[in-house]
C-alpha cells in the first residue's frame, strides 16, 4: 500500500542516512587517524633529537657552553630583511639550515670583526658538516660594510634588518649589547642558543663542541643545503 506524503512514517524514512553514509563515517575517522599518524611520524625525529640533546645525556656530561633559550623563539612571521643589493625577503626564508648569527652596524667595529672571524672559523672547523650551517650578519642600520672586509664575507649572508623588529626576537644577556653575542638558530627557524658575550678564539672551541653535539643530535632529520 503506498504511503501518503504527509504520513509521519514517510518523514522518518527521509531523516535516516542512506546506506553509503554508514560506510563513509568509519573511513572518515580512519582518514583522520592516518593524518595524525603521518604528522607524528614527521615530527618524531625532531622531537627525539631535542630530547637526546636536552634531556637524555648522562649525568655529569659536559654542560652547554652556550645558553639554551627556553622556550625557543621562532623567527617572527613578519620579520623582513634586505640584501645589500636591495632585495627584500622574509628572514624565515633562511630556514632549513642552522644559522650562526651576529648583529652589528654596517661600520663594523672591533667586536663585529671579531665575531665575523669567529663565525667563519667555527663553520669551517665543522669539516664536512659545515654545509649544514650558514653564517649570517644582520645589520640594523644603513651603514655600508667597510671595503677592506668585504672579500672575507664571500660565504656570509649579509642582511639589513630593522633594529626594533630584531630586538623583539633576539635579546642579549643583562648588561650586554645585542652586538656582543653570537646566536644560534635551528633549521626550523627557532632561536635556541646564545653564546657568551665577547667570544674569544680560546672560547670558540667550547662553542664548537655545542655546535657539533647539536649537529649529531639532528643528523636524522637535518640535511645539508636548502634544496
Amino acid at each position: 500500500m503506498p504511503v501518503e506524503v504527509d504520513d509521519p512514517v514517510a518523514l522518518t524514512v527521509h531523516s535516516l542516512p542512506v546506506a553509503g553514509d554508514a560506510a563513509r563515517l568509519p573511513q572518515s575517522r580512519k582518514g583522520r587517524w592516518q593524518l595524525w599518524l603521518m604528522l607524528l611520524i614527521s615530527i618524531a625525529p625532531v622531537a627525539a633529537s631535542y630530547f637526546m640533546y636536552y634531556v637524555a645525556r648522562p649525568h655529569g656530561a659536559l654542560l652547554n657552553f652556550g645558553e639554551l633559550i627556553e622556550p625557543v623563539r621562532p623567527i617572527p612571521a613578519g620579520l623582513q630583511v634586505t640584501t645589500l643589493d636591495g632585495k627584500v625577503e622574509p628572514l624565515g626564508n633562511l630556514k632549513r639550515q642552522w644559522l650562526l648569527v651576529s648583529v652589528a652596524d654596517g661600520a663594523c667595529d672591533d667586536t663585529c670583526r671579531s665575531n665575523l672571524y669567529l663565525q667563519r672559523q667555527l663553520r669551517e672547523s665543522l669539516g664536512k658538516e659545515r654545509d649544514r650551517v650558514d653564517w649570517v650578519w644582520l645589520i640594523p642600520d644603513n651603514g655600508a660594510p667597510p671595503t677592506e672586509i668585504r672579500a672575507g664575507l664571500a660565504d656570509a649572508m649579509v642582511l639589513r634588518v630593522d633594529r626594533s623588529a630584531l630586538q623583539a626576537w633576539l635579546t642579549p644577556q643583562a648588561g650586554q649589547r645585542l652586538e656582543d653575542h653570537l646566536y644560534l638558530v635551528d633549521p626550523m627557524g627557532n632561536w635556541m642558543m646564545r653564546f657568551p658575550a665577547h667570544l674569544t678564539v680560546d672560547m670558540a672551541e667550547k662553542a664548537k663542541r655545542d655546535l657539533s653535539r647539536l649537529l649529531r643530535a639532528s643528523a636524522s632529520w637535518d640535511q645539508p643545503g636548502r634544496d
